[in-house]
């Protein structure tokens, strides 16, 4: 059997396996790293639910090579959390219930990441169109769309916040030190 070495950078580590070369992105994921929140649920690229991130970019893993990911940054559902505290999408399946049996959440949130890295304020019918590519047998997508609005919003009220500390400390130096009197 001849296999290939590849290096990536999952989730910000670096990872390397030796492999097939006709081994799908998505079983490298799964079986070799161990990342089984990466879902397999037509292998022909329909449903969605193995959609990662390749170099910041929507990908379905189920019809990508491993070999084809050699040397690119992948981006799995393990990676959105920070630690114990829930990415903003990931909350917003969780509030709005945007989730039934759950199959197809990790890589609807992944497709829905992407879509709010392009655009930060979508209409519904952009998020529409933008989770188009992923199915859900259970849901009427009405909670999931609810879901993908609470986020954008949650996310551009962590930018604004963000821009607003940034304003009021530029030319200023910030320490941890409490101020001295003068």
């Amino acid at each position: 059997m001849t296999t290939t070495h590849v290096t990536l950078t999952v989730n910000g580590e670096q990872r390397e396996a030796d492999v097939e070369p006709r081994l799908l992105l998505v079983h490298l994921l799964r079986d070799v790293f161990g990342l089984t929140g990466t879902h397999i649920g037509c292998d022909t690229s329909n449903c969605g639910a193995c959609t990662v991130h390749v170099n910041g970019r929507s990908a379905k893993s189920c019809t990508m090579l491993a070999v084809q990911a050699d040397g690119a940054e992948i981006g799995t559902i393990e990676g959105l959390a920070d630690g114990a505290t829930l990415h903003p999408l990931q909350q917003a399946f969780w509030d709005q219930h945007g989730l039934q049996c759950g199959f197809c959440t990790p890589g609807m949130i992944m497709q829905a990441a992407w879509l709010l890295s392009e655009n930060g304020d979508p209409t519904e019918e952009e998020i529409r169109h933008g989770i188009s590519g992923n199915l859900c047998r259970c849901t009427g997508y009405v909670n999931i769309v609810k879901s993908i609005q609470q986020a954008a919003g949650s996310l551009a009220e962590a930018e604004s916040a963000r821009v607003v500390a940034a304003a009021t400390t530029e030319g200023q130096a910030v320490t941890a030190e409490p101020a001295t009197a003068g």
